[in-house]
């Protein structure tokens, strides 16, 4: 259950609990209720922290891989056995529907599951014979990863507990440590999980859960002893971070306006009622809060009319309210400004002469699962990420005319394509600028192995286990001499 205990929530310093000097307080956005209080770290105990992870740096990366991997197994453990009890957390804080905070949990799970795998598997060495060439007779180059030093993980408040594992458990697989930064709306879905890695044999500074406010950020981000970051969040702060600090490796997951194409080969009344329920459910699930969730729908003229009339009617069905209902879709807003800002955007669109077709009213951080139609090109709501449940509709004719559609973006995370033929697919993936495509489902659809971001403005580099595993680390060649091969 969230906590309500009178003493502040603790965070995580080197591996132990730690409180510093001052607290804030979490509460709900559906109902303004108390969550928890948590303490802030001072600025000697962040230094602190940061002094332990250089200083713990070649024990973690030499610590045995049955170690990283237990450590990740006793965290897996530890989330299956308090699964309702963190979704229960995951919705007092960020105001997620129950039903998507227990299916949050599961996610997470599934990480700390496959960064165990990895860590098993993970720096075996590629053997590569040198004598293609004369000159390197009796040479052999084997090649392993090391890691780059300290990783500065900076997470959002969307998914507070998932997108946290995407940041640490990686980390522990590669043998890299991490200062983890969570959200500061959402921090006790991540303190959680230094509960549970407090309880392994990991060695002391290998991570720290530090839940500093977002002015204070800036100096961590500059300093020069933690040569990784990996941020997921707005693109307005994400490549402000990367400007600030182009000698670092960076990995962004930023924002994404993301859109479902359905093609003429798509029109069977079945496939059109797959269609419209996951654009509406996808649309408003988590409220809209996700960088992959459908903002724009791309229809063929010849099935535009039939989609359109399935959406409105599945997103009219779409039950709002309560997060702690388990019948409840779209809950609020992570803040009542947020909603504001939604409800803004999608009136400039309307005034601008975009068509409302359902929707458009805002109860305090509540904002009803919307759609347009005919949204002008020069209003926000066509070029921004809307962060809310919001979708735009689109006739075009012709597969050429979709894709350019969906290119016509300063965003590239996901598209999905609604299509029966293979070599459509195949050119939507040659085609299109993002970095996922997903065929016969919408954008929203990630499995936390694969490797997942974006192009243009969604960001640089790839989370999912391994692949982000790959970004904490860098390619070492040792070349042996004078061998028979």
């Amino acid at each position: 259950m969230p906590n309500t205990a009178a003493a502040p929530t603790a965070f995580w310093l080197a591996g132990r609990e730690a409180t510093g000097e001052t607290t804030f307080d979490v509460t709900s956005p559906w109902d303004g209720r108390h969550v928890g209080t948590v303490s802030v770290p001072t600025e000697a105990q962040v230094e602190e922290a940061v002094a332990a992870s250089v200083a713990v740096q070649d024990e973690l990366a030499v610590t045995p891989a049955h170690v990283r991997a237990a450590a990740l197994d006793h965290v897996v453990r530890g989330l299956v056995e308090r699964t309702e009890e963190i979704a229960q957390l995951i919705s007092a804080e960020n105001g997620k529907p129950i039903k998507w905070a227990r299916g949050e949990v599961g996610r997470a799970i599934s990480v700390f599951r496959f960064a165990a795998e990895e860590a098993r598997r993970f720096n075996g060495g590629e053997a590569q014979r040198l004598d293609t060439d004369a000159g390197g007779a009796g040479r052999l180059a084997l090649t392993r990863r090391f890691p780059r030093g300290t990783v500065l993980g900076i997470a959002p408040f969307n998914f507070p507990l998932n997108l946290c594992a995407h940041k640490i458990a990686p980390a522990i697989a590669a043998g890299v440590p991490i200062i983890l930064k969570p959200a500061p709306a959402t921090p006790l879905s991540g303190l959680i999980i230094g509960e549970l890695l407090a309880g392994t044999d990991l060695p002391a500074g290998s991570w720290s859960i530090l839940p500093v406010p977002n002015d204070r950020m800036e100096a961590l981000v500059q300093d020069e002893r933690l040569p990784v970051i990996s941020f997921t969040g707005s693109d307005t702060v994400g490549y402000a971070i990367l400007d600030s600090v182009p000698r670092k490796h960076c990995t962004l997951e930023l924002g994404g306006n993301g859109a479902a194409v359905v093609l003429p080969d798509w029109s069977s009344e079945q496939d059109l009622d797959w269609a419209a329920q996951r654009i509406a459910t996808f649309s408003n699930y988590q409220g809209g809060q996700s960088c992959i969730s459908v903002q724009r729908v791309i229809a063929d003229a010849s099935v535009y009319d039939r989609l359109v009339a399935k959406v409105v009617e599945r997103v009219e069905a779409q039950v709002t309210g309560d997060p702690t209902d388990p019948e409840t879709e779209v809950g609020p807003l992570v803040s009542e400004a947020a909603a504001q800002r939604v409800e803004s955007w999608v009136n400039d669109a309307v005034e601008r002469g975009a068509t409302l077709l359902t929707g458009g009213k805002r109860d305090g951080a509540s904002y009803a699962p919307t759609v347009l139609e005919d949204v002008p090109a020069g209003a926000t709501l066509a070029t921004e990420e809307v962060f809310g449940p919001v979708l735009t509709l689109k006739k075009v004719d012709g597969v050429d005319a979709a894709f350019a559609a969906v290119n016509d973006s300063k965003f590239g995370l996901q598209a999905g394509v609604f299509t029966h033929d293979a070599r459509t697919a195949f050119r939507a993936h040659r085609a299109l600028e993002v970095g996922g495509v997903v065929i016969g489902d919408v954008p929203s659809y990630r499995a936390d192995q694969m490797p997942y971001g974006g192009v243009k403005q969604s960001g640089v580099g790839r989370e999912g286990v391994r692949y982000a595993m790959d970004d904490y680390t860098y390619e070492r060649v040792l070349v042996l001499t004078g061998l028979d091969l």
